[in-house]
C-alpha cells in the first residue's frame, strides 16, 4: 500500500484529502506545517507528498527544496497545492524540485489522476534505483574478482609492489608479473578502452592467456613477439570493438637488462641514481599501435641496463588524467615530477603517490581505473 503525506495548515483540507485518498486505498498521514511534514517524511519516507504552497513558517517551496535534497526521499513524488497559477510561480516551483501542481479549488478527478500518475513515476524511480544499486553491486563484485587475480607483492630477488583502484564504473586495467625462469621475470600492464564489464572481460582474458602461456610456440622472452601474438588474437572486429594498450617487459636479473615493448601505452618511468643530485630519468616506450586496432601492426623491442638503486614505474593513464579542483586536467609531466621528487625523499613511495593522487582528484571517485606497478632494483 502506498503512503501519502498531506502537509497543509488548513485542517479542513487535511480531512478532505485524507478521506478522499483513503477511499482510493492509500494510507494517508497528515502534518499541519512544513517542519512537522519534513519530520514525518524523514521518519517514514512516503511515496507521494501533497503540500500546500502558502503556509506559516516554512512555505511549500522550502519544504519541497529540503525534501528533494535528501537522498532517502529521492523517489518521493512531490505535488504542490496552490492557488497561484502564473508561469513565473510554476517555474519557481519546478526549480525547487516540485514534480506536479494541483490548483485550488481542488477538483477530485484531477487530483486522483495526478496522484495515480505520480505514484507510477515513484514506482518507476524505485525500480530504477534498485537496478542501479544491483548494477553497482555487480560492478563492485567484478572489481573484487579482478583484484583477486592480480599478483601478490614480491620481495625477493626483486621488490615489486602495486596499487589498483577501480573507477566507479570499473574499467579495463589489469597487470601481472611472474618468473619465466629462475633469472627472468615478465612484467606487464594493460588498459582496455572503455568502462564496465565489456572492458574488464578482455583484460581478464589476456591475463589468463599470458599467465597460462597458452599461446603455443611463442617466445615469451621477446616482448615484441608477445604483443604481435596478442594483436593477432584480440582483433577488435571480433572483441566487441575493444582494443587495449599494453606495456610488456622482461628483466634478466643476471645481466641486469630490461627488454621491453609497448603498444600505445604510456611510457614506463625509470628513475635511477643514489641521490637526488645524481638522479636520472628515462621514459621507456616503443612505437606501436594499441593491440587489436590494426591487423598488421608492428611492434619493436628496446633494451636498457638497470643501474643499482633504480625504480621502475608502470602505470595506466588513470594515474595522471585526473581532474583537479580548479577544473583543469593534470598531466603526465606532473606525474613524472612527482615520481622523481619521491625517489630519495621518502620510503613507501607508492603510498605517498596514491595519497597525493587522491587529494589531487576533485571527485569522490576516479574517472578511470588507476593502476601502478613499482619495481625496485637493489
Amino acid at each position: 500500500m502506498f503512503q501519502i503525506l498531506v502537509i497543509d495548515d488548513d485542517y479542513s483540507i487535511q480531512i478532505f484529502l485524507k478521506r478522499m485518498l483513503e477511499k482510493q486505498g492509500y494510507e494517508v498521514i497528515t502534518a499541519s506545517n512544513g517542519q512537522e511534514g519534513i519530520l514525518q517524511a524523514l521518519a517514514c519516507p512516503p511515496a507521494l507528498i501533497i503540500c500546500d504552497w502558502i503556509m506559516p513558517g516554512l512555505t511549500g517551496i522550502e519544504v519541497c527544496d529540503r525534501i528533494k535534497k535528501d537522498p532517502n526521499l529521492s523517489t518521493t513524488f512531490f505535488i504542490l497545492l496552490t492557488s497561484l497559477d502564473s508561469v513565473a510561480d510554476r517555474v519557481k516551483g519546478l526549480d525547487a524540485g516540485a514534480d506536479d501542481f494541483i490548483s485550488k479549488p481542488i477538483e477530485q478527478n484531477e487530483l486522483q489522476a495526478r496522484v495515480r500518475a505520480g505514484l507510477r513515476l515513484h514506482q518507476l524511480n524505485r525500480d530504477l534505483q534498485s537496478q542501479k544499486l544491483l548494477l553497482e553491486t555487480e560492478l563492485a563484485e567484478a572489481a573484487e574478482y579482478v583484484r583477486s587475480l592480480l599478483p601478490l607483492p614480491m620481495s625477493a630477488p626483486l621488490a615489486i609492489n602495486s596499487r589498483f583502484i577501480p573507477s566507479r564504473q570499473l574499467g579495463g586495467d589489469c597487470f601481472d608479473y611472474y618468473w619465466l625462469d629462475s633469472d627472468c621475470v615478465a612484467i606487464y600492464l594493460l588498459d582496455t578502452a572503455g568502462h564496465g564489464l565489456r572492458a574488464t572481460l578482455p583484460s581478464v582474458s589476456v591475463l589468463n592467456l599470458l599467465r597460462s602461456r597458452a599461446l603455443k610456440g611463442l617466445n615469451y622472452y621477446q616482448p615484441s613477439q608477445v604483443l604481435t601474438a596478442l594483436n593477432d588474437t584480440f582483433q577488435m572486429n571480433y572483441q566487441n570493438d575493444k582494443y587495449f594498450t599494453i606495456w610488456y617487459g622482461v628483466y634478466n636479473r643476471i645481466n641486469r637488462q630490461l627488454t621491453y615493448a609497448s603498444a600505445g601505452h604510456p611510457p614506463a618511468i625509470l628513475v635511477s641514481g643514489k641521490s637526488s643530485v645524481t638522479t636520472e630519468l628515462k621514459l621507456l616506450k616503443t612505437p606501436g599501435m594499441p593491440v587489436g586496432m590494426f591487423p598488421e601492426a608492428k611492434y619493436v623491442d628496446r633494451a636498457c641496463k638497470i643501474d643499482n638503486f633504480s625504480s621502475l614505474y608502470i602505470f595506466s593513464d588513470g594515474a595522471y588524467e585526473i581532474t583537479k579542483s580548479d577544473g583543469t586536467l593534470w598531466s603526465l609531466d606532473g606525474f613524472i615530477q612527482l615520481l622523481v621528487s619521491l625517489q630519495h625523499s621518502v620510503d613507501h613511495q607508492l603510498e605517498h603517490i596514491l595519497n597525493y593522487l587522491i587529494n589531487l582528484n576533485s571527485k569522490e571517485a576516479f574517472d578511470d581505473d588507476l593502476s601502478i606497478l613499482q619495481i625496485k632494483f637493489d
